[in-house]
């Protein structure tokens, strides 16, 4: 079929969002977008399934409304304090006679940089690239009918647990949905938003959502670090709940309204019961706000510290996620980091109005970007053997980013 569908599902704490794009002759075009709110997810894990999968279904049905177009196969966004990344390297001779390095040495050695320890209740997601090496000469992105002997390659691997994996994927299959995949969500959120330029510069990407703040940091063209804190914009909502006494709702509105905005302005706050309201101050709102988001900015900073090479130059930070649209979080980001800093919005897909070239939905798009890359076939075939089990689609998931 001339015109391809790739959807994209984002289950995330505070809202689902499903994205329909067709990859037509002038490429990837959205024509589809759903959202429903969020209520069986806490922290990027399942916490109630039967909400889990009435969110997915509501988000779906909007979507397939808006395209025109129904659709069973999804690319599925994963998060949650459980997902752990590594760094690898594996070495494999060159198998032909003429030393003429093969797509098949290429997925040996990938398969060999794999080979980790790893516990019985956790699985890879991602096995990553990030760069090849021909009888010592490194640096090679594509080693493909190159020359050479002995095939190394140095690979990010990211993985997860079993059981969470196993529950998200359970309730896309209830609302009617076939995972074609699961994809660790910075990485979709940094396909639809960072540059080719920032990734090889060096660049964090701190994906700021409702529930968790996801981290991915990229350096010579590939992520070296990966990893999730389980904070997220929803605790700023409850601590100004909390702070001026009142309900979530109200709470959430002021914060997506003033945030950490600097300079004086009153403004009203209804009381928990709603048949009042009291005057505040955006000081007052400040002194709630800045704290906590310098909190969630310091722990994943640490995180960045205590895990990724001193030596490594980066040259900014990216913030996406609904919670990147908090007015004034940048110049606290930029403190924090002592680096600039800008809100990353979906740029590289047609088809995208100024509503959906917003932070919130970075994630989603991503995944369709993720969906329609040149491995997609491979996974399609993969992933309709056997009923696609879960176990069969892992198989092609690590060789996804190839």
């Amino acid at each position: 079929m001339k015109h391809e569908t790739v959807c994209g599902l984002d289950i995330g704490t505070t809202k689902t969002c499903t994205v329909v794009a067709v990859n037509g002759s002038t490429g990837l075009e959205i024509v589809g977008i759903g959202e429903a709110p969020s209520l069986g997810m806490r922290k990027g894990v399942v916490v109630d399934l039967d909400e889990t999968i009435k969110s997915i279904e509501a988000a779906t049905e909007k979507a397939e409304r808006m395209a025109g177009i129904h659709f069973s196969d999804v690319f599925v966004g994963i998060t949650g304090d459980h997902i752990r990344s590594t760094n690898n390297r594996a070495v494999v001779a060159v198998s032909s006679d003429d030393r003429e390095v093969t797509s098949g040495d290429v997925r040996r050695v990938i398969d060999a940089s794999k080979i980790i320890n790893l516990p019985s209740d956790r699985q890879i997601i991602h096995a990553l690239p990030r760069f090849f090496t021909v009888d010592g000469q490194e640096g090679v992105s594509d080693p493909v009918g190159m020359a050479g002997g002995r095939l190394e390659v140095d690979t990010h691997i990211v993985t997860g647990s079993n059981s969470f994996i196993t529950n998200v994927l359970k309730c896309v299959q209830r609302a009617g949905l076939e995972a074609l995949g699961v994809v660790f969500e910075p990485l979709a959120s940094s396909a639809a938003t960072l540059l080719p330029e920032e990734r090889q510069v060096g660049v964090v990407l701190l994906d700021i959502g409702g529930g968790t703040t996801d981290i991915a940091v990229y350096s010579l063209g590939s992520a070296i670090y990966t990893a999730t804190i389980p904070v997220g914009g929803n605790v700023l909502t409850s601590d100004i709940s909390l702070g001026l006494k009142t309900t979530l709702a109200e709470a959430e509105e002021i914060k997506k309204r003033l945030g950490a905005t600097n300079g004086e302005q009153r403004f009203d706050v209804r009381t928990l019961d709603g048949r009042a309201a009291r005057e505040h101050s955006t000081t007052e709102l400040r002194q709630i706000v800045v704290p906590r988001v310098l909190e969630m900015l310091r722990m994943a900073r640490q995180k960045i510290i205590e895990n990724v090479p001193r030596d490594l130059v980066l040259g900014e930070v990216v913030l996406t996620g609904g919670s990147a649209q908090l007015p004034g979080i940048e110049p606290i980001a930029e403190e924090v980091f002592s680096l600039p800093v800008r809100v990353g919005t979906p740029n590289t897909v047609g088809g995208l109005t100024d509503a959906l070239a917003a932070p919130q939905y970075s994630t989603a798009i991503g995944l369709v970007l993720f969906g329609a890359n040149g491995e997609r076939e491979d996974a399609l075939r993969s992933g309709r053997q056997g009923n696609r089990t879960i176990a069969r689609v892992q198989r092609w998931l690590a060789d996804l980013w190839n």
